[in-house]
């Protein structure tokens, strides 16, 4: 029994040696020269331009968690579909429950209008597209 934890030891040994040997190793070769332009954010080869940490309108993730709440009670439909003509009357009338009280979420969410997409202008929006006339739209 004693030699099993031995074995257990030396692995966790060994396991944690790799680990860390790969952090020592880029530690150890790595390029010391680290300028302000090697530590930039990269955009894809554009300079980037405004403060990273602009909020966003809350209305996205509403829509986004009303999306995954409706498609998640969707996959529950596959199921019943499967195993419809087994089951009988009863499940079609639960499936009808179901719809409903999906339906009255839908209608819910649609009159408390959570659904209206907000076109929001950005406080640091223009920059090199300022010449593009983006807002024109949103001004007539």
């Amino acid at each position: 029994m004693q030699e099993h934890y031995g074995i257990a030891l030396a692995f966790g040994v060994v396991a944690f040696l790799l680990m860390y040997m790969g952090f020592i190793i880029q530690k150890l070769i790595a390029p010391k020269n680290q300028t302000e332009l090697k530590m930039d954010t990269y955009e894809c080869g554009e300079e980037p331009e405004g403060d990273g940490w602009l909020q966003f309108n809350i209305r996205f993730y509403v829509v986004a968690l009303i999306f995954i709440i409706f498609d998640v009670e969707v996959v529950f439909l596959f199921p019943w579909a499967v195993v419809f003509k087994d089951m009988g009357f009863l499940t079609f009338i639960e499936v009808f429950v179901f719809m409903f009280i999906l339906l009255v979420g839908l209608a819910y969410v649609w009159v408390k209008g959570d659904l209206d997409w907000v076109k929001m202008k950005l406080k640091y929006g223009a920059g090199r597209y300022s010449a593009a006339k983006l807002h024109e739209a949103e001004t007539k």
